[in-house]
This record gives structure tokens, C-alpha cells and sequence, in this order.
């Protein structure tokens, strides 16, 4: 998973190497974990279907958070350009937390009943289901949208997308990246800020990754603005040079 920005001119198209996969694929998962657990332990008093979505969804978040800033970095501090390879399990492994946390929604909050997903209820009265959380449903269209992206993603971050789709293709359904980030952010927003504001319940403590994410969606946002930045200014003073030269 990446973007045209930050993918190399020619993507690899040989066969893989199969242990540095392997022990890729192995630390994102045990760090995957790790951060389940941890996000489960800040939210431990809370139900455990919520507990665990909530969970699920914010390794998620930080996954994506490191696959969009490692291209960044490779351009602002070349020497970090040894860990691009490793976007492709971030992405992966992002997308995997993003559908267990969906499926727990689905199951525990709205017990598989996808009108309730999208913010209708059951009005016993007029017997129809009405519109009844308009900003839930709304994040959570927005959610299943990014987690389409994401499958995508997910189904081309392979060397055999890159041969069948060939590099210009593959490019560009990788630019889908800054789609599916942008949506996540949203959707992940309206939960952490403003799904439980509601003036006709109980307003619950304020979740304490409300300020960390704030500062990651920022840092994720520096980082490629520093890139693009850096990346401009390289192709400025490339072609001020080739033109000194050509007049000279």
C-alpha cells in the first residue's frame, strides 16, 4: 500500500524474497497485537464490545498512520528509505484490524441488521425504520467506503498486482491511499469527537486518545507536506541545473 508519490519509478516486478517477507509479515503481527491489547487496556472499563472495537480500530488508525508517513520519510531522511518495503504489512495488517473492528461492530452494536449501520431504527409505531443517528450513519457509510478502498489496496500489494496490473496501473490504484486515509480520519473523528456529545443521553468521559490522535493525523500531515515540499524543490533546482548547463 502506498501512493505514486511515494512508490519507486519502476516497482519490482522479480520474484520475492520469501524470509524478509515472512519476517515482515511476523513483527507487524506481533506488533499488531500489541497494540490491540494496549488500546484495550486504556479502554478497560469500558463494555467489551466497544472495548474491542475501539481497539481493533485505533491499531488500525496507527498502522495506516506509519504505511502513509514511511514514503514521507524516505524523501525528508534518505536513510529511511530501507524501511519502504515494510508499508506493504503496515497496509495489510491495517486493513485486517479494520475488518475484525468492523465485523464487531456489526455483530455486538448493531446485531447484523445494516439499516441500523447506517443510522435507522425500527419504529414500532409507524413500522419502518426511520432515520434515527444521521452523523452515525453518516461516519459509518464513510467507514465501510474507506474499508472498500482498503480491500483493494490490500488485493494489489502484491508483486503479482504489479506484473498483472503493470507499474503505470498499479500506480495509480495505489494513489486510492490518500483517499482511504482521508476517510479513515473522518469516520475515526466523529467518533472519538462527536458521536457521544448527544444532548438527549448521558455524556460520557472524554476518550483520552482524543489529543494523541489529533497529533498523529498532524504529524502524518507535516510529514507529506515536508515531502512534497522537498520533493518540488528538488525538481526545481534539477531543472534550473540542466538549464545552466544547456546554456552554458
Amino acid at each position: 500500500m502506498t501512493t505514486a508519490a511515494d512508490a519507486p519509478a519502476t516497482p519490482s516486478t522479480s520474484k520475492p524474497h520469501k524470509r524478509p517477507t515472512l519476517i515482515r509479515h511476523t513483527v507487524v503481527f506481533v506488533l499488531s497485537a500489541a497494540l490491540v491489547y494496549a488500546f484495550a487496556a486504556v479502554h478497560g472499563d469500558w463494555s467489551p464490545m466497544h472495548r474491542w472495537n475501539r481497539a481493533f480500530g485505533d491499531a488500525s488508525v496507527v498502522l495506516l498512520a506509519m504505511t502513509m508517513s514511511i514514503g514521507a520519510m524516505s524523501r525528508l531522511v534518505r536513510p529511511t528509505a530501507k524501511w519502504l518495503p515494510w508499508r506493504r504489512e503496515l497496509g495489510i495488517y491495517a486493513v485486517l484490524l479494520a475488518t475484525v473492528h468492523t465485523v464487531i461492530i456489526l455483530d455486538g452494536w448493531v446485531e447484523w441488521d445494516f439499516f441500523r449501520l447506517f443510522g435507522f431504527e425500527f419504529h414500532p409505531v409507524d413500522l419502518k425504520y426511520v432515520m434515527f443517528q444521521h452523523g452515525f450513519g453518516l461516519a459509518n457509510a464513510i467507514g465501510v467506503l474507506a474499508l472498500g478502498i482498503g480491500f483493494i489496496l490490500m488485493l494489489t500489494s502484491s508483486d503479482r498486482a504489479v506484473r498483472y496490473l503493470g507499474a503505470t496501473s498499479w500506480k495509480t490504484v495505489q494513489m486510492t491511499a490518500l483517499i482511504f486515509w482521508a476517510l479513515v480520519v473522518v469516520h475515526t473523528a466523529y467518533f472519538l469527537y462527536a458521536h457521544f456529545t448527544s444532548f438527549h443521553r448521558a455524556t460520557p468521559s472524554a476518550n483520552p486518545l482524543q489529543p494523541w490522535f489529533a497529533g498523529l493525523v498532524l504529524l502524518v500531515v507535516a510529514l507529506r507536506t515536508l515531502a512534497f515540499v522537498q520533493t518540488v524543490r528538488t525538481r526545481v533546482s534539477n531543472r534550473s541545473g540542466r538549464k545552466v548547463l544547456k546554456d552554458a
